[in-house]
This record gives C-alpha cells, sequence and structure tokens, in this order.
C-alpha cells in the first residue's frame, strides 16, 4: 500500500532571508546603505506582484470588453 504524502515548505524564503539579513547588517553598522537598499527586496516583492496582479486585471478587462464588443456586433448583424 503506497502513502500519498503532501509536501508543504513552511520555511524562511530567500527574499525573506535576504531581508532580514540587510536589517541586521544595516542595524549593526556593518554597512551604511540607504534603507531603500535595506528594504529593496520587500520593495522589489511587493513591486513585482502589484505588477502581475495589474497585469491580470488588464487582461480581464480586454477580455470581457472584447466579448461585449462581439456581442453588440453580433445583435445589430441579426438586427435586434
Amino acid at each position: 500500500m503506497r502513502l500519498k504524502t503532501k509536501s508543504s515548505f513552511s520555511g524562511i524564503g530567500f527574499i525573506s532571508l535576504l531581508q532580514l539579513l540587510f536589517i541586521c547588517l544595516k542595524l549593526i553598522g556593518v554597512v551604511n546603505w540607504d534603507w531603500f537598499w535595506v528594504l529593496s527586496p520587500f520593495i522589489f516583492s511587493v513591486g513585482f506582484f502589484v505588477i502581475m496582479i495589474v497585469i491580470v486585471i488588464i487582461t480581464v478587462l480586454v477580455k470581457t470588453t472584447s466579448k461585449r464588443i462581439d456581442d453588440i456586433r453580433r445583435n445589430e448583424d441579426e438586427g435586434i
């Protein structure tokens, strides 16, 4: 009998680890970076997520708009 197991990763990710490392290095004075660069892994991750959401929203809007235009043209051709 074969057991099915689900594998899930529940650890800290690379971006989170990098973010934690940058913050620690800044706070103990090893690096003299601006806070923008210290927080850049988080900022770039959020930016990437926002860009993906915008692309999905635009795609959905274009598809629904084109479907509505096709429906209107079809109704005009049928004389409704």
